[in-house]
């Protein structure tokens, strides 16, 4: 038999011995990384949206019809000479306020002084004429042929002198309505030819907005309706107004019907003025409102997102009247719910937010007391 080599057999069980240690800690550190990725969370928590919020509240609206048109005046005339003549005095410039038969201009009336003179003596004439067939009449004296003669031609004096008389008035030029002038088209010396526009006088005293109102719209709208205008050269400043009439019958070619909105110029309003108008039909004193810039735009049904339990909430919601920047809500929200009026871009259903100007509250509370630190 082999001897046993013995120093031989003690090495190699050494060595099994330090293959199974290492082992082992590997076997170690691999637990202890399993523990710290069971203590890892099991996913993250997604970060909020900021929002801003308003709450329903109540308040008065009124419900009413808007439209944008130019204002009109309501009276406006262009002024023409009824005569020739060269102009002798022109008494008004534009922008100046005149009254109804007030003197404009004087053109140059000699001619149709003389006319009238003229035609004045060959009355007086026929006159007298006249006189004495009477009384030839009256002695029979003188035929029935010719006195009826004689009556006539006085008659026919008579107009041609009203007729001078006239042309002499028109030597005068006068405004036909109250108003300011608003153009002139004429100097001192100028020959003014018969029927020539020499000015226009608009009376700003009363405007007039025509709006083409749908007939679908048309049914609240009734003469004697507060109107409020706001004009685009006048910022800041609301005139108020009524509806004057509106027109009985439909525009075939639109599909509308004309209403007439009349305005005080206060001194102020001017023709042609561009202007916004709100035509207030009904009101309600306690509506349910949030504000309009709540409303999901681009949506098939109108709808708002509300806050609750801190993630939002798309809420389909039915409206009522629109008045400026408040929308009446008749279902979908009731008093005090929690709207929001900005960054409802970026939510949807069910998505975190966070109110701005609100503390941010914990997503979890934490149940375990602290540990005392003792020594």
């Amino acid at each position: 038999m082999r001897p046993i080599n013995l120093s031989h057999g003690s090495g190699m069980l050494r060595a099994g011995a330090l293959s199974l240690a290492c082992a082992l800690a590997l076997v170690g550190c691999k637990g202890g990384n399993g523990d710290a990725q069971a203590k890892a969370p099991d996913k993250v928590e997604a970060e909020s949206v900021p929002v801003e919020v308003a709450k329903a509240t109540r308040r008065s609206v009124a419900a009413s019809y808007s439209g944008t048109a130019p204002l009109e005046a309501r009276g406006e005339s262009q002024v023409v000479a009824k005569t020739s003549g060269v102009a002798l005095d022109v008494l008004v410039e534009e922008g100046q306020q005149v009254r109804a038969g007030q003197v404009l201009v004087r053109l140059d009336a000699a001619r149709a002084s003389l006319q009238a003179a003229q035609s004045a003596a060959q009355m007086h004439k026929l006159q007298n004429e006249f006189a004495r067939a009477q009384q030839l009449m009256a002695q029979k004296l003188i035929s029935a042929a010719d006195h009826d003669r004689i009556r006539y031609d006085l008659e026919n004096a008579r107009a041609v002198n009203r007729l001078a008389n006239l042309e002499v008035s028109y030597a005068n030029v006068v405004a036909p309505i109250s108003g300011v002038v608003a153009s002139k088209s004429i100097k001192p010396g100028n020959f003014v030819q018969i029927n020539t526009p020499i000015f226009r006088i608009v009376d700003t005293s009363r405007l007039e907005m025509v709006l083409n109102v749908p007939e679908r719209e048309l049914a609240p709208l009734k003469a004697g309706l507060p109107v409020q205008l706001k004009a685009d050269a006048l910022p800041g400043r609301t005139f108020l107004g009524e509806v004057d009439r509106v027109a009985p019958v439909v525009d075939s070619g639109s599909g509308t019907f004309r209403v007439i909105c009349s305005f005080n110029g206060e001194g102020v309003l001017q023709p042609g003025m561009f202007g916004r108008i709100a035509i207030a039909y009904d009101n309600r004193a306690d509506a349910l409102v949030i504000p309009r810039t709540a409303l999901l735009e681009g949506e098939a049904d109108t709808a708002v997102f509300m806050v609750k339990g801190g993630k939002s909430q798309r809420v389909p919601v039915e409206l009522g009247y629109v008045d400026g920047e408040w929308v009446e809500v008749r279902k979908g929200v009731q008093l005090g719910d929690e709207v929001v009026v900005a960054g409802k871009n970026t939510l949807r259903d069910g998505t975190v937010v966070s109110v701005i100007g609100k503390p941010v509250a914990s997503a979890k509370t934490a149940t375990a007391k602290p540990a005392s630190n003792k020594q």
